[in-house]
């Protein structure tokens, strides 16, 4: 990481339903142009984590900071400015069933009426090949696509507004190790083309170790450990090992039986 001010910043966060608390104390920076990657099991807080960010959930404590300003209680007018910084690629796809391809790319451009519909549709079709869809895929509907062609449009979608930050949740998911491997590659591709800032969660530690700069461990609602891939074979930790070697037996299971 660099000096200069971090890109997004989060301080002392938590965040509970009812009685479960999900974030306990999370403390993470990650810096302008770098790609961070949670990792850590499924329930352990990392959409949330996301979600707070977003502002799609308000934590209970603690400070979100993006570009060092504090989006917790922002108005409504300011958080919408603040998110025109962002894309995203979401788990699913959430590709809308309705809509031609294009338009699917060009969603936020259409919706934010940034660009006339001639002009959104060059774009998308610019996108597409940045993740090397032809043209022609443009005009198809999302259900003629196959998995990795859904993943590649998504993510044509999370570039298309030029985002500063853009947000990867789980971005292999159901996909076979060979399209895993070139959605990796597609997404450093396209982060490093547009110096955007990256923050992804995932639990594929073949995808972690690819597209991030550096990765950080969420467990028990707290961040336990953050490096380099490189440094993460010998991390010394033992909830990291388990979890990167997907053990049954460690500290982990030992604490789910608690």
């Amino acid at each position: 990481m660099t000096e200069q001010q971090p890109k997004i910043s989060l301080r002392d966060v938590h965040k509970r339903f009812g009685q479960k608390v999900v974030l306990n104390g999370v403390d993470l920076d990650v810096g302008v142009g770098e790609s961070v990657v949670i990792i850590g099991g499924s329930g352990t807080g990392k959409s949330v984590t996301l979600k707070c960010i977003l502002g799609l959930l308000t934590p209970e404590q603690g400070s979100v900071e993006v570009d060092g300003q504090p989006v917790i209680g922002m108005s409504a007018r300011d958080r919408e400015e603040t998110n025109k910084k962002f894309g995203m690629l979401f788990q699913g796809g959430a590709l809308f069933d309705s809509l031609p391809v294009w338009e699917n790319v060009a969603f936020g451009l259409l919706a934010e009426k940034r660009c006339t519909r001639h002009e959104a549709k060059d774009i998308a079709i610019q996108k597409l090949a940045q993740v090397g869809l032809p043209a022609e895929v443009g005009d198809l509907s999302p259900s003629e696509l196959s998995g990795g062609m859904q993943k590649r449009v998504g993510l044509a979608r999370a570039i298309a507004t030029d985002p500063e930050i853009i947000f990867f949740d789980e971005p292999t998911t159901g996909l076979d190790p060979i399209m895993a491997d070139v959605i990796n590659e597609l997404i450093k591709k396209c982060v490093r083309e547009l110096g955007a800032t990256a923050l992804s969660i995932t639990h594929d530690m073949a995808s972690a170790r690819k597209i991030a700069h550096r990765i950080a461990m969420l467990y028990d609602g707290k961040i336990i450990w953050q490096g380099t891939p490189d440094e993460i074979d010998n991390s010394g930790n033992p909830f990291v090992e388990q979890f990167i070697h997907g053990r049954a037996e460690g500290p982990i299971t030992m604490a789910v039986r608690k």
